[in-house]
């Protein structure tokens, strides 16, 4: 395993722990019916410039950023884990089942897919959103139910190449289902495209809950890091730079990690790639 590699994944790793902390922090707030630290107002301690008491700084009401980056952190695996969730099961049977079947039912997923991928994506999670009412579960619908097209065109290709094989065919001839032959002998062989989607979804599915969040339409009472940029931006001709520096440094950190790792997964997994070294 490359250096890089290496790198990528501890990095993952204290994003991961810093969710899990700060989800920690979020329940056990809420369980107390009190209000969480990282929401509690200072207003003798606004706009303090990072320091050895505060790392990052503080914004307008004396909140600490390092501690709603932590909650914004929580919140992006949040959106990340439950919209492909959402998205990679229905892309992957739609896949399997166009792939597998052809004909009809092929050309029922292929219309499908091109309607949901012609519609305008934002202005479809605006939709399902306002439809489903401000906050998180707006943005799991309203991702999750837009970006299940790239996975679902990936897994119908290789499908469609898997189906053909002798291992398929045998199956076929011992009267196998077409349930088992689909779940207990392609999926199998095409797992390597799940995890290659995921590592791209998860940094995608984070960008746009970020835009849906500075937009206003996305979390609401929580320091998502689309929440803090929008909070931010007003200050910086004040010279109040930390909190949109450390939040969009934050995000740029953690895109760059899981398009790394997902690049390697190609490469590693792919078996076109593999046959080509």
């Amino acid at each position: 395993m490359k250096l890089s590699v290496k790198l990528c994944l501890a990095v993952l790793a204290m994003y991961l722990a810093a969710a899990i902390y700060g989800e920690v922090q979020f329940r056990a707030a809420h369980a107390r019916d009190a209000t969480p630290e990282y929401n509690q107002v200072h207003l003798d301690s606004r706009y303090i410039a990072p320091c050895a008491e505060h790392w990052l700084g503080t914004d307008n009401l004396g909140r600490s950023v390092a501690l709603r980056l932590v909650q914004g952190t929580r919140i992006a695996f949040h959106v990340g884990v439950m919209t492909s969730l959402i998205a990679i099961p229905l892309g992957v049977l739609l896949g399997l089942l166009g792939g597998y079947f052809g004909g009809k039912v092929d050309s029922v997923v292929v219309w499908l897919s091109a309607t949901v991928a012609s519609m305008p994506g934002l202005l479809f999670i605006l939709a399902i959103s306002l439809v489903v009412g401000k906050g998180l579960l707006g943005i799991y619908m309203g991702i999750g139910f837009t970006t299940w097209v790239g996975v679902c065109r990936t897994i119908r290709a290789e499908v469609m190449k898997q189906a053909g094989r002798a291992y398929v065919q045998a199956a076929k001839t011992l009267g196998y289902s077409h349930l088992r032959i689909m779940f207990r002998h392609i999926l199998p062989n095409v797992a390597h495209i799940v995890l290659i989607q995921f590592s791209i979804r998860f940094p995608s599915a984070v960008s746009t809950e970020v835009f849906m969040s500075f937009l206003g339409i996305g979390v609401q009472g929580e320091p998502s890091w689309g929440v803090m940029i929008n909070n931010a931006r007003m200050r910086l001709w004040q010279g109040v730079w930390w909190e949109m520096t450390f939040t969009t440094l934050a995000i740029f950190v953690l895109v760059l990690a899981f398009n790394h790792l997902a690049d390697w997964l190609r490469d590693r997994l792919d078996p076109a790639l593999r046959c080509e070294r």
